[in-house]
C-alpha cells in the first residue's frame, strides 16, 4: 500500500527510500550481535580449570579432615586414614560425641557466618538467583571446617555437599575478586560446584547437568563449556589421588525384559510419593525447630542427641556411610537389614538437618533411597518370582529415584547412577524409574528439597527452561507497517496538521527523521511533535537530540528488545543489513507483546482443540 514518504517524494510499496543510509548507520546505534562464544568464553574457562584443580584438591583435604575428626572423637587416636564411626567401643557415650560437634558448629554458624548451616545447595541458588553470586569469602573457610566437624562427629550426612557448596564458594569469590560480571560469576560458581561434585563421586557428566538443573538455570554455550572443563579436570584430580575405579563398587547386571522393567518403573513411582514425604518431613522438622524457645545456634546440638541416640543403637547410621551404600548395591543386606538402616537413618538425618547444621544430603538421599528400593524389589522378586526381579537394580533405581523426586535433577540422576557404578545395563531402569519419581514429585511437590528454604523466603526458582521465545523471531516479520518518515526541513506545522487530520500512516507514536542528504537523522515522538514549547515554525530536525538507534531485519527480538533497554527508547527504526538505504519498518513495544500474544495464542488453540476431541471421545 503506497504511502506518503516526505524525503524521496516517491513510494516504494510502502518502504522509505533513503540512498545514502551507509552513511547514517556509521552513527547509528545497532543492536550488538550476540555470538554463542568469544574470547571471554575462553578465559572463564580457563578460571574455571584453575577453580576445578583447587576444588580437587579441597575435596581430598575435606575428605582426610572428616577421618581426622572422626579418629579423634571415636577411637582416640591422631590419623588422617580412613575410619567410619561404626566400628567404635564408646559405647553409650557414643551420644555425646555428635551433641559436642552440634555445639562447636553452632557456635561457628553464630560467631563465624550463618551461611554455613544448611547443606549449602540452597544457599548457592539464592546467591545466584538474588545477590549476583556473591557468596562471602569467610563462607569458602569456614563451611568445610564446619562439616568435617558435624560428619566426622557422627553426623548422618554426605562428604559431597560441602565440598559442593565449598567449591561454588571459591568460584564466586575469584570471579569477585577478577571484576567479572554477574552472569560470569555464576558460570564461576556452577563450575566450582561441578568440579566439588565430580571430585567427591567421579562424575563429571551428571555434576554438569546438576549444575544446569540446580544453578545455571540454563544450557548455553558459554556457560556450559567452562562447567564441563571444571567437571572434567576435576575428576582428573580425584582419579591421581585414588584412581579409577567408580565411587561405588556393584557386581555385573543383566538386561532386564519386559515385566521386570514395568516394575522397575513403577519400583520408581513408590520412591517418587517416598521423596515427597521426606521433603516434608525434613522441612517440618525444620519448622519444629523454629518453636524452639532457645538461639538457633543451640539446634545443632539438640537435633545431634536424635543422631547419638540413632546412632547408639543403629552404629552405620553415624558418619558418611558411602560403604553402606556399597552394601546395599551389592545386594548384600537382607531385606530387614535394609528396611531398618534407610528407616533410622532417615530419621537420625532428618533431625539433624532440620536443626540446620552443616552437611550435605545426597549420600543419606541415596542410602534411604536404595534401601527402599533394594527392599521393595526383594519384596517383588519374592512375589513373583517369575518378573526375574533383580534386588541391585531395584536398590540402583530406588537411590536415582529418590534424588530425582526430591531434588527434580531427573538426567542428572541418572547419569550419576551409572557414572558411580559403570553399569550400562542399569539405564534402562533408571531412566524409567526416575521419569516415574519426577513425574509424582511435579504432580505433587511445589518445591524441592533444595528450594522449599529459599521458596518461603520468596525467592522464585526457575522449574523449567525454554528456549526464548524473542530469540527465534526477526525484527523484519515483527516490525509495524507501513512506515512513515519525516524530513529534517519540515515545518512542524505541516507534520501536526497531518497528524490531527488523520493522514493515512500518521496514526504512529514515532517517526524517522531524514536530513537533506538522506541520512536517518534520528527518531521523534508524536510527544516531541506536539510539545507546546515548540512553536509550529521550528523544523523538525530540531527536535531530534541524538542519532538514531536502529535494529537490522535479522535482528532478533531479543536483541532489539535488550536494545531497547539499553537505549532507553520505546521503538527502533528496522532497517536491512544488505541494503541500510531501505527502512523497513518501525519496531515498538507493542510489537514485542503482539509477538508473545500470538504464541499464547497459539497454546490456546492447541489447548482448545485437545479439549474438544476429550469431549468428541465422551460422547462416543
Amino acid at each position: 500500500m503506497p504511502v506518503d514518504d516526505v524525503v524521496t517524494g516517491a513510494t516504494t510499496e510502502g518502504i522509505p527510500v533513503a540512498p545514502s543510509m551507509g552513511a547514517a548507520l556509521e552513527v547509528a546505534r545497532v543492536p550488538p550481535e550476540r555470538a554463542l562464544v568469544d574470547g571471554r568464553v575462553v578465559f572463564i574457562s580457563v578460571l574455571a580449570v584453575v577453580i576445578a584443580l583447587a576444588a580437587g584438591v579441597v575435596a581430598q583435604l575435606l575428605t582426610r579432615l572428616i577421618w581426622l575428626v572422626t579418629n579423634v572423637a571415636f577411637y582416640r587416636r591422631f590419623s588422617v586414614d580412613y575410619a567410619t564411626p561404626a566400628g567404635h567401643h564408646l559405647g553409650g557415650w557414643v551420644v555425646l560425641v555428635p551433641v559436642l560437634g552440634g555445639v562447636v558448629v553452632g557456635l561457628m554458624a553464630r560467631y563465624g557466618s550463618a551461611a554455613i548451616r544448611g547443606h549449602g545447595i540452597p544457599e548457592a541458588m539464592e546467591q545466584v538467583l538474588l545477590k549476583g553470586s556473591r557468596i562471602p569469602a569467610r563462607v569458602t573457610l569456614l563451611k568445610p571446617l564446619s562439616a568435617a566437624v558435624a560428619i566426622g562427629t557422627g553426623g548422618p550426612f554426605g562428604a559431597e555437599g560441602p565440598i559442593i557448596a565449598t567449591g561454588g564458594a571459591l568460584g564466586s569469590l575469584l570471579g569477585q575478586l577478577l571484576r567479572t560480571t554477574a552472569a560470569e560469576r555464576k558460570t564461576l560458581l556452577a563450575a566450582g560446584a561441578a568440579a566439588g561434585m565430580a571430585a567427591t563421586f567421579g562424575s563429571p557428566v551428571s555434576a554438569v547437568l546438576l549444575a544446569v538443573e540446580l544453578l545455571l538455570f540454563e544450557l548455553r554455550p558459554r556457560s556450559v563449556i567452562p562447567v564441563a572443563f571444571a567437571a572434567a579436570t576435576a575428576t582428573g584430580v580425584r582419579i591421581a589421588f585414588v584412581g579409577a575405579s567408580p565411587a561405588f563398587s556393584m557386581p555385573n547386571l543383566v538386561q532386564p525384559h519386559g515385566a521386570a522393567l514395568a516394575t522397575y518403573v513403577t519400583l520408581g513411582a513408590i520412591i517418587g510419593v517416598l521423596s515427597v514425604l521426606v521433603t516434608r518431613a525434613v522441612y517440618a522438622v525444620e519448622d519444629a525447630f523454629e518453636h524452639l524457645p532457645v538461639h538457633w545456634m543451640w539446634w545443632p546440638a539438640i537435633g545431634s542427641i536424635a543422631v547419638g541416640v540413632v546412632g547408639y543403637f543403629a552404629p552405620r547410621t553415624l558418619g558418611v556411610g558411602y560403604d553402606n551404600i556399597d552394601h546395599i548395591l551389592s545386594g548384600d543386606f537382607t531385606l530387614q537389614a535394609m528396611l531398618v538402616l534407610c528407616s533410622l537413618k532417615f530419621l537420625s538425618w532428618c533431625i539433624s538437618l532440620g536443626s540446620g547444621t552443616s552437611g550435605g544430603t545426597l549420600a543419606p538421599l541415596f542410602t534411604i533411597g536404595g534401601g527402599l528400593g533394594g527392599a521393595l524389589a526383594t519384596g517383588a522378586a519374592a512375589a513373583a518370582p517369575h518378573l526375574g526381579i533383580d534386588v541391585r537394580i531395584g536398590a540402583l533405581v530406588g537411590m536415582a529415584a529418590m534424588f530425582a523426586g526430591a531434588s527434580r535433577a531427573l538426567l542428572a540422576s541418572v547419569i550419576f547412577a551409572f557414572e558411580t557404578t559403570r553399569q550400562p545395563l542399569g539405564l534402562l531402569p533408571l531412566l524409567g524409574g526416575c521419569s516415574s519419581a519426577f513425574l509424582i514429585s511435579c504432580l505433587f511437590m511445589r518445591n524441592t528439597i533444595m528450594t522449599e528454604k529459599i521458596a518461603r523466603r520468596g525467592v522464585r526458582v526457575p522449574g523449567e527452561y525454554a528456549a526464548d521465545f524473542l530469540d527465534q523471531i526477526q525484527a523484519g516479520v515483527a516490525a509495524s507497517r507501513p512506515v512513515v518518515s519525516l524530513s529534517a526541513d519540515e515545518l512542524l506545522e505541516s507534520v501536526r496538521f497531518r497528524i490531527v487530520s488523520r493522514a493515512a500512516g500518521y496514526a504512529h507514536q514515532g517517526f524517522p527523521v531524514f536530513d537533506a542528504g538522506g541520512h536517518l537523522a534520528g527518531v521523534v515522538t508524536r510527544r516531541d511533535l506536539f510539545d507546546p514549547e515548540q512553536p509550529g515554525s521550528r523544523r523538525v530536525g530540531d527536535l531530534v537530540r541524538r542519532p538514531a538507534a536502529v535494529a537490522y531485519e535479522n535482528s532478533t527480538l531479543r536483541e532489539a528488545a535488550d536494545h531497547m533497554v539499553r537505549e532507553g527508547v520505546g521503538r527502533l527504526p528496522v532497517v536491512s543489513r544488505d541494503d541500510p538505504g531501505r527502512v523497513i519498518g518501525m519496531l515498538t513495544r507493542s510489537d514485542l507483546l503482539s509477538a508473545h500474544k500470538r504464541r499464547l495464542e497459539e497454546i490456546d488453540l492447541a489447548e482448545q482443540h485437545l479439549d474438544l476431541r476429550a469431549r468428541l471421545r465422551r460422547k462416543a
